[in-house]
């Protein structure tokens, strides 16, 4: 055996501290691929074809102890995983055999030969053990069976049979003690119940060459398996899930985003030399074989991600795995399903052996560092690596960035910045009428301020713990944007409420087939305003009774809407081009925007800075507008809008790209604005200083087509933590879900069918679920914690094509794509109302009333 060795990198660079070969065998026969063990402390291996080698890092004068017994080439070895004492097990066609590693290094001290306990004789060819969590049981798969084997008793406790072809791995469920699951080489897997002997589950088949491996991770409750062409399939093993597949991932191209795969910060927040080089570095041997069969799988615990006060991860490491592969290693994250560092072989100048046959993996919590052994596929090669985690991730990740980003704001606001210029000039907006009277009414030599308390503006100080409380929102950032008084009563709403799964009621929105393209409730969660494809905006009360209020002007299909802070406008905008602000109470446009303003179409628009602004992306740009609004009646000139707006800044997209979404928090102040671009890009804007704060490049496989921010409700609080949360949607690749202090996509949603139309998500009010059309007819619910949907409601009978969360009740309506079905989903029908209750008031009536108004 030769002595350890530090490994250098194919570079040039020293990576000793990467990764270390710790030993080196040379066996006298080819090792063909077989089952190996890897501990903490000590690794098992077969050597010379019939012996068993077990090396450890405790000892250095005895790391190296062989043990024999065996008479045929050993095919599968595993470790138990109680401590003291240590088991391990071994099987040949000839034996199965149970070590204790304790007993046999006494023997050794002592002179004696090592023996081990038979359990099974002639049993064929095992290519899998596996010990159960208290090691009183061991599974042995032998051919297309299953052997549960007593270890104290030594006798036969079940034999399961149901496979088509040799099981390859099998696992024990760790919180139900009775399962056992089981891959093979017919491609499925099936669920056991070991105590009786019969089968619970068995799976269709999951890809088209034969499974190889097999993880159960406890903290996420999913099933992991891999295949020889690089495929992994998760399961879900919650109860009530049914084993549903919740994604299936092609490792190749995990390797190939990878390495390409970039957080790009402001140039001006880091140094050029601190910037990580392209993907070249990374993608080093990236022209290698063109599948990476998934020799193992292993748990892998990594300090990322959110705390669990986040209501992301049940602890404070995230769910990962290690993946051992012929060409490398890769740690694959299970929250957001991508890979968080790779591990080549070749990238390493020294390492002594470049393609593996089989591998295994264990990590070691305490140090941060993992253990791995390998045998070479083209010969007769074992070796075993000790690998450096937070080297590893640090070589291949960027620098955290300079001043790290919050929706909420830190400080106060610049005299330079564009918001500024609001808040300035928003004191001089009163009529000429109040400031008249107000100067005939001042006192002569009265000092400039003789309030006896001046109220201020905030900005002077740092934000407040309570500015997320519903009281607080209301009684003082309202009056702020508008100084009209909020007639309605505030009541917080319940924080545990339970979630929408009950049909309430359902309406038709119009006749025909025009598509409802957007959905929003008003920020008192007593209306509900929603855009279709027939250039109507509709306005409703958030019960879905009465007579909506119509909007008519636009000449294309409604877009997007979006309500002020305070309840008294509605914005829109259209595919033809332009944005109107309307008066909610008398639904006339107070304000139109169109082509003569915007050089190209509005894609999106909202109000912003609690109403203080305007903020829209047209083309590559996203613009900040100031805007009054004249709300006198004039009966001569009603059908004119004497509302005005000006520019205040005009902010490019980096690449120049096309603005698909953007989003921003209107609720209370903050200076970020998230924008997507048609590049497949996200940044962020800081208006504070009026520039780009970051941008991530490649955020989605295609173009985001909707951002969605965790914006809470004023009739609920939430940490504070959980407002810098948000999501994106592109079609065909599902949800991910993002942190603004981290820039990282931390867990991503997956399971409802979208492959070509724009479906919108929302966030509850409670931000622990997350809410998204799809194609299928329904709706999902998604908890935080959980990749797999929790909820999928029905009753649509098309493309639900957007949903919206009331800020104030357990309710979210769905949008139709086809039928124009606005259906809403509560956790208990309302005295008076059955499932399904038609309007009040016909869709024609409606139309009617809108060629009235027009």
């Amino acid at each position: 055996m030769e002595e350890p060795q530090e490994i250098s990198s194919t570079d040039g660079g020293c990576a000793g501290d990467i990764v270390i070969e710790k030993f080196l065998v040379e066996s006298k026969m080819p090792t063909p691929p077989a089952q190996l063990a890897c501990g903490r402390q000590h690794c098992a291996f077969p050597l010379h074809g019939n012996e068993l080698c077990v090396w450890t890092a405790e000892d250095p004068s005895q790391q190296l102890l062989v043990l024999r017994g065996h008479h045929q080439p050993i095919s599968a070895v595993a470790f138990g995983n109680a401590a003291a004492p240590l088991l391990m097990c071994s099987a040949s066609p000839d034996y199965v055999i149970m070590w204790s590693l304790d007993e046999c290094r006494e023997n050794v001290l002592e002179g004696l030969s090592p023996r081990g306990t038979v359990l099974g004789v002639l049993l064929g060819k095992v290519l899998c053990l596996r010990f159960s969590p208290d090691d009183r049981v061991i599974a042995v798969c032998a051919g297309s069976k299953i052997l549960v084997l007593d270890s104290e008793s030594r006798s036969t406790l079940a034999a399961l049979e149901g496979h088509q072809g040799p099981v390859t791995a099998a696992e024990f469920c760790a919180w139900q003690a009775h399962v056992i699951i089981s891959v093979s080489e017919d491609r499925s897997f099936k669920v056991w119940d070991h105590h009786v002997g019969s089968l619970i589950y068995s799976s269709p088949v999951l890809a088209a060459s034969p499974l190889l491996s097999l993880a159960i991770n406890e903290g996420s409750e999913q099933l992991v398996t891999g295949c020889a062409e690089g495929q992994l399939c998760i399961f879900s093993l919650v109860d009530g899930h049914h084993y549903r597949c919740v994604t299936r991932v092609d490792l190749r191209k995990k390797r190939e985003s990878f390495s390409t795969r970039r957080l790009e910060p402001n140039p001006g927040s880091l140094p050029a030399e601190s910037q990580l080089s392209s993907a070249n570095e990374l993608g080093k041997g990236d022209e290698a074989e063109a599948t990476l069969p998934v020799l193992g799988l292993a748990r892998c615990d990594l300090a990322l991600g959110l705390s669990s006060e986040c209501g992301l991860v049940s602890s404070g490491k995230t769910s990962c795995l290690w993946i051992g592969s012929s060409a490398g290693l890769f740690i694959f994250n299970l929250a957001n399903f991508e890979l968080e560092a790779v591990l080549h072989y070749k990238d390493f100048r020294n390492l002594s052996i470049q393609v593996a046959g089989s591998c295994a993996v264990m990590s070691k919590t305490s140090d941060e560092k993992a253990f791995c052994v390998l045998t070479s596929m083209f010969g007769n090669r074992i070796a075993g690596l000790e690998v450096n985690l937070a080297a590893l991730l640090r070589r291949q990740r960027h620098p955290a960035l300079g001043t790290r980003l919050s929706v909420l704001p830190s400080s106060c606001v610049l005299p330079t910045s564009p918001l500024h210029f609001g808040t300035v000039k928003g004191s001089s907006a009163e009529p000429a009428c109040r400031k008249q009277s107000a100067a005939r009414s001042a006192v002569k030599d009265q000092a400039l301020v003789f309030h006896s308390k001046v109220r201020s503006s905030g900005y002077a100080s740092a934000p407040h713990a309570t500015m997320f409380s519903p009281k607080t929102n209301i009684k003082n950032d309202c009056k702020r944007a508008s100084e009209r008084k909020n007639r309605y009563k505030w009541k917080d709403s319940p924080a545990q409420n339970p979630l929408p799964t009950r049909l309430s009621r359902r309406l038709a929105v119009a006749e025909g087939r025009a598509a409802v393209r957007c959905v929003q409730f008003s920020g008192d969660g007593k209306r509900l305003a929603c855009g279709s494809a027939n250039h109507l905006a509709l306005a409703f009360d958030a019960d879905l009774t009465g007579t909506p209020a119509v909007f008519t002007g636009h000449d294309g299909a409604v877009n997007s809407v979006c309500w002020s802070h305070d309840g008294r406008w509605l914005l829109s905008a259209s595919q033809d081009g332009t944005l109107r602000v309307w008066s909610a109470r008398r639904t006339e446009a107070v304000l139109c925007l169109g082509k003569d303003v915007f050089p190209k179409p509005v894609q999106a628009a909202q109000f912003y800075y609690i109403d203080t602004f305007i903020l829209l992306s047209s083309g590559p740009a996203v613009q900040l507008l100031t805007y009054h609004i004249d709300a006198r009646q004039d009966d001569m000139r009603r059908y004119k809008p004497r509302g005005r707006c000006r520019a205040v800044v005009k902010l490019p997209m980096t690449g120049a790209a096309e603005v698909t979404s953007l989003s921003a928090t209107n609720d209370f102040y903050s200076y970020l604005v998230l924008t997507a671009g048609r590049n497949r890009t996200l940044e962020v804007f800081d208006l504070n200083v009026g520039c780009s704060a970051a941008v991530i490049v490649g955020a989605h496989s295609r173009p985001v087509h909707q951002i969605c921010q965790n914006k809470g409700s004023s009739f609920t609080t939430q940490p504070s933590q959980l407002y810098n949360l948000f999501a994106t949607r592109a079609i065909g690749d599902g949800i991910r879900l993002w942190d603004l202090r981290t820039l990282r996509c931390e867990r991503r949603f997956e399971g409802h069918l979208n492959r070509c139309y724009p479906c919108g998500i929302a966030f509850s009010p409670c931000g622990r679920y997350v809410a998204c059309g799809a194609e299928d007819r329904h709706a999902y619910v998604y908890e935080m914690g959980s990749s797999t949907f929790c909820h999928r409601l029905s009753g649509h009978t098309d493309t639900v094509t957007g949903v919206a969360f009331s800020p104030s009740a357990p309710q979210l309506p769905g949008l139709h794509l086809d039928h124009l079905l606005d259906v809403t989903w509560n956790t208990e029908c309302k005295r008076g109302r059955t499932a399904g209750g038609g309007p009040s008031v016909p869709p024609a009536q409606w139309t009617r009333q809108a060629a009235t108004l027009s």
